[in-house]
């Protein structure tokens, strides 16, 4: 069988304790009531004091006094020297001038007739210098052939091609035929007389 023993010392101390808490919760409940707890609070913190502070305007110093004016010396301008020239009469003269007589001019030249060179009067046939390779391959075509002349139609340098045919072998041939007519050309003309010059004329080579 088990028994149970109480300590009655833990049951006082317990006791003790709470009449203690339950006492202070009365002493507040009264302090609340009685306005004690306003007036500690006011005993442990001060009222709090404001004070204001104006602020202080900064004065404005007053402006420095305008510098004092000078008064400038008039200038004296001296007054310009005028000299007036009286003119002085002269008397009349008259004078003679010799007016010399205008030239007309020349009147202009009269304008030349000229004729221009070429082949002349039995002037060989140039058909004849055609070359055989060329008949038998049927090349054609046109050689010009440019020359110098003196004023009886001679030639007086070599002839030259003035433009190709496209082959050497008929230029060559209008070369012969050009050559062989030296003497048998006509001299280029001024108001009618026969004058040294040059010319072209163009050779046809074509088979027919």
């Amino acid at each position: 069988m088990t028994v149970y023993v109480h300590d009655s010392q833990f049951f006082t101390r317990r006791g003790a304790v709470l009449v203690v808490i339950i006492g202070v919760h009365l002493f507040l409940a009264w302090a609340l009531a009685t306005g004690l707890a306003r007036r500690a609070i006011e005993v442990l913190a001060p009222p709090i004091e404001t004070d204001i502070v104006e602020e202080k305007k900064l004065e404005k110093e007053p402006p420095p006094p305008p510098p004092p004016e000078f008064e400038k010396p008039p200038v004296e301008v001296p007054p310009p020297d005028v000299q007036i020239q009286i003119p002085v009469e002269t008397a009349p003269t008259t004078a003679i001038t010799a007016v010399a007589a205008t030239p007309h001019p020349a009147p202009p030249p009269r304008p030349t007739s000229r004729t221009a060179a070429g082949p002349g009067k039995n002037f060989p046939i140039c058909d004849d210098y055609y070359p055989p390779a060329s008949r038998r391959l049927e090349e054609q075509g046109v050689t010009v052939v440019a020359f110098c002349v003196d004023a009886s139609g001679k030639l007086t340098g070599d002839p030259t091609i003035g433009q190709s045919s496209g082959s050497p072998r008929l230029d060559e041939a209008g070369l012969k035929c050009a050559k062989s007519g030296s003497g048998h050309y006509k001299a280029p003309t001024e108001d009618g007389k026969p004058v040294a010059g040059c010319g072209r004329f163009a050779v046809r080579f074509q088979i027919k």
